[in-house]
């Protein structure tokens, strides 16, 4: 896959990894930053699975690849930063955007297998791929990390593994943003309310709903009457990764068609 580079490019453009690429929010944000004019490092558990959203990305006259990690692999971290710079360009733009949601279950319920995969996918593979990537953007003296956090993050009585992982992001990112700003790097965070995707069709299903009657539910309990789709995400990360964004850093931003406290 990763033949589909646009080489005349590789130089003339910022490289940005997207991890969880390959379906739902991840790919809309690696579909809109490649419209942006970033290449785009498509990650996710094996390049087969990334491969309709690189597909996209070049048919619409992007730049692409398609990268397998499991970003819970500390070592397979390292080398697949490796590959992209390799193949791609120094990455200066990060989308930490990979993460898992376990069954509903309150704390009492939840194993220690199930808490150890939500958090080590959704924060402990954040914490890995920044790590690899900051000293890109430290030599560059420019960066872009954004983390996909949830509006879960401030409670979720029935995923309390996944509350804590989204939280979690929220206080890594903030840190970031204190540390990285004095070499032009800056950090911020997304909170995703109800988004159309495989999470939000798997919940419906365990309710004994349909997708469709399961999205008209919600969408009345949000204040503009709708639930959203990746796009709304992919609209925020671009701006969050633009030059014009050098002066947010350290915020979070519910994307969640309402007001969130």
């Amino acid at each position: 896959m990763t033949s589909q580079i646009n080489r005349t490019n590789r130089h003339a453009r910022r490289t940005a990894i997207v991890t969880g690429a390959a379906r739902g929010i991840g790919a809309g944000v690696a579909k809109r930053l490649a419209r942006d004019g970033l290449a785009v490092a498509v990650v996710d558990l094996s390049e087969e699975d990334c491969a309709g959203t690189v597909e996209a990305i070049t048919r619409d006259g992007g730049t692409a690849a398609a990268f397998a990690a499991d970003v819970n692999d500390e070592s397979a971290v390292a080398a697949v930063v490796g590959r992209i710079t390799a193949v791609v360009g120094s990455p200066t733009v990060l989308i930490n955007n990979a993460g898992i949601g376990g069954p509903n279950a309150g704390v009492e319920e939840t194993s220690t297998q199930q808490w150890d995969a939500v958090v080590g996918v959704s924060l402990r593979g954040a914490f890995f791929l920044t790590r690899a990537v900051t000293p890109y953007m430290i030599e560059a003296h420019w960066g872009r990390i954004v983390n996909m956090s949830s509006i879960s993050a401030l409670g979720d009585s029935g995923r309390v593994d996944y509350a804590a992982a989204k939280a979690g992001l929220i206080g890594f990112t903030k840190s970031l943003a204190l540390r990285l700003g004095q070499h032009g790097v800056t950090a911020n965070a997304i909170g995703p309310g109800f988004v159309v995707s495989d999470m939000t069709r798997i919940a419906a299903q365990r309710r004994g709903r349909s997708f469709e009657e399961h999205q008209r539910i919600v969408a009345q309990t949000i204040p503009v009457r709708r639930v959203g789709q990746p796009e709304d995400i992919s609209h925020t990360a671009s701006y969050l990764v633009s030059p014009e964004a050098g002066f947010v850093s350290g915020q979070i931003i519910y994307v969640a068609g309402g007001p969130v406290d």
